[in-house]
Order: C-alpha cells, then structure tokens, then sequence
C-alpha cells in the first residue's frame, strides 16, 4: 500500500533526453530541468554537454546502475524533505534499459508524485520505420549474453507479436544468426542504427539478408533490432509440437 507523502514532499521527475538530435529536447524537459532542485545523471559528463546547450545550471549528482542502490533511499529522503528531483539518463526515457525503475518504484511505494515527460525513445521510431505490424509488440531489450540467451529465443520463436531489441554493434551479426536459427531464416526484420543522428540507417529484410548484410558492412553505433512475430497457425504448430516431443520423452 502506497503511504501518504507529507505536505513539504516535493517531486520525482523522469525527463527524456534526446538520442541522437538536440532539437528533439522539448521544452518542457528543458523548464522541467531548470527548476529541478538537484538534477540525477547516469553519467554526469555525458549530462554536462548537454545541461551547458541548454544553458540548465543546477546541483548535479551520479545515478546509475553501479550506484542506484545504494543512494535511492537517501534521494527518496531529499524528495520526501522538499526537493523536486529529475532524473535524466545519458539518452532516451530512464528506466527504458537504463537507471530508473528503482527509484520510481520507490517513490511511488512511499507515495511521492512520480512524473514522467513525454519524449525521446530509440525504440518506438524504430518499431515504426520498420514497416512491421506495430499495433501489438513487445519490448525485450538486451538479450541476456551468455546464460539464459538460447532458452529465452526459443521461447521467443512461438511470439507472435513484433519483438523490441537493443543489441550492441559487436553482437549484432551472431545474434541475427542466432535468430534465424531459432526462428526461421526467412523471419522478417528491420534493424535501424543510430536513430535521430546524421547517419540514421535502416536496413530491412529477412534475418538471413540482413545478416549477410552485415558481415559485408560493418555495424557501427546506436542499434534497435526490429523483428516479425510468428505467425498464429506456425506458432500455434510448434507449441503442439514442442508439447509432443517432452510428452514423448517423459513416456
């Protein structure tokens, strides 16, 4: 149960940053920024750059994945004793596979305003461009790199709504070939690198074409991979046959 915020609490704010283009900074982020009593950073360098362009000068403090433990209960302390705090990270919306579910789960179990500003996102222009079906999709972000990697794909290969991923650069190439291991080589996909920058690029086709694609071409940047869920009838097959094999086998 949510607990009542006493009458001196002030405010979490969740601000989007942009992902690539300055001008996608909004200018309610901007006055949101510049009235914010202490400003939390994933990386207060990063955040520097970007606060001096907007000419935003308030208190800035480290919040990232290393640290976030150990100091939401102390930022949850400052809100609950007046401070409107805004949490930004080093590009998109916190909590989108950055710093950020903490300390909202946080704020809101104690009964703190959370608010979260609309904004950048890398991955909803990518669903979007991608000319896949985008009226029912799931976000997975990083796939998991060594343990679990292969039972979540597989688990994945009877999804039949289009799948979100973030995936890095150096990874792209085997993990498009592992997905056309497990989902089929001629499962459609889009992967859009570097969205919002100068060199935005989208590159669609199977996941067999896009990976070849790519060993020719090497991957550089910001990649949010795009893929096709299955469809009804073959998912539907494959789960009856899955059930069928372990039947088999505990027989």
């Amino acid at each position: 149960m949510e607990k009542s915020p006493t009458a001196l609490c002030g405010k979490l704010f969740i601000v989007p940053t942009p992902v690539g283009n300055l001008e996608d900074m909004t200018l309610r982020a901007i006055r949101v920024l510049q009235e914010a009593d202490l400003i939390l950073a994933e990386d207060t360098r990063t955040s520097s750059v970007l606060l001096k362009h907007f000419d935003i000068h308030r208190p800035l403090q480290s919040h990232h994945k290393f640290n976030e433990h150990q100091t939401v209960q102390l930022v949850k302390e400052r809100i609950l004793g007046g401070l409107n705090v805004a949490l930004i990270s080093d590009a998109g919306t916190p909590g989108i596979s950055d710093p950020g579910f903490l300390l909202a789960r946080t704020c809101a179990e104690e009964g703190i305003e959370v608010q979260t500003l609309p904004g950048a996102t890398a991955c909803i222009p990518a669903l979007v461009s991608s000319g896949l079906p985008c009226d029912r999709f799931v976000f997975e972000g990083f796939l998991p790199q060594k343990k679990g990697r292969q039972t979540l794909l597989q688990s994945l290969s009877t999804e039949t709504r289009t799948m979100v991923f973030y995936e890095s650069p150096y990874r792209l190439v085997k993990t498009l070939e592992q997905m056309a291991g497990f989902f089929g080589p001629d499962r459609r996909c889009s992967v859009a690198r570097e969205i919002s920058k100068v060199h935005e690029e989208h590159r669609r086709g199977t996941l067999e074409e896009v990976a070849a694609w790519f060993r020719e071409h090497e991957p550089k940047g910001e990649i949010v991979l795009i893929v096709a869920g299955a469809s009804p009838v073959k998912a539907e097959k494959k789960q009856r046959y899955g059930r069928g094999e372990e039947e088999g086998e505990r027989a």
